[in-house]
């Protein structure tokens, strides 16, 4: 998995220049690391996340969660489960951050950013984003998530959202319009 993951990003094209930061150093610490996605092998880890959007047309686009520690509106994600693949994990976050049923597109996983920053814990998180997609309904997280989640216009997300966020959304945003 890890040399496949390498590959994808050594052939990614980054949105901004936060984001080739972040890729190059991914490339230079990841395959540094005994056991890269996990949490408990140390604190330098791979995490993954989700860029939400519709599966229909709709003028709402993306679905982002107030962070319960980090007071942050930001996409569903976070650590990789042994077994699972990155992609995976990002749809099983996404679930469970939403509640509502998400899946890849139709065409398949579709790796779309990348960020390193800082984690709980004194952590660094190595994140990769992937766009899934959703039937627009209400979301209904479970009762240990965060409730404050909802559906975000483009323009809504941007303005709320940190810098590793911005350069995720508008990498999905060039990619599936809007």
């Amino acid at each position: 998995m890890l040399h496949q993951l390498l590959g994808t990003l050594r052939a990614h094209v980054a949105i901004d220049q936060r984001e080739q930061d972040s890729v190059q150093h991914f490339l230079d610490v990841v395959p540094t690391l005994l056991r890269p996605c996990d949490e408990d092998a140390g604190p330098l880890h791979v995490t993954a996340s989700a860029i939400v959007v519709n599966s229909a047309i709709s003028p709402t686009a993306t679905v982002l969660h107030l962070h319960k520690r980090l007071n942050l509106w930001l996409q569903p994600g976070g650590h990789i489960e042994v077994g699972e693949t990155p992609a995976d994990a990002a749809l099983r976050e996404a679930h469970e951050e939403t509640g509502l049923v998400v899946a890849h597109p139709i065409t398949g996983e579709r790796f779309i950013h990348v960020d390193v920053h800082p984690g709980p814990r004194g952590h660094t998180h190595f994140d990769l984003r992937y766009v899934v997609v959703a039937p627009h309904e209400t979301p209904k997280p479970g009762p240990e998530e965060s409730q404050d989640v909802d559906w975000f216009t483009w323009e809504q997300a941007l303005a709320i959202a940190d810098d590793g966020l911005r350069g995720a959304l508008l990498a999905c945003q060039a990619i599936i319009g809007g």
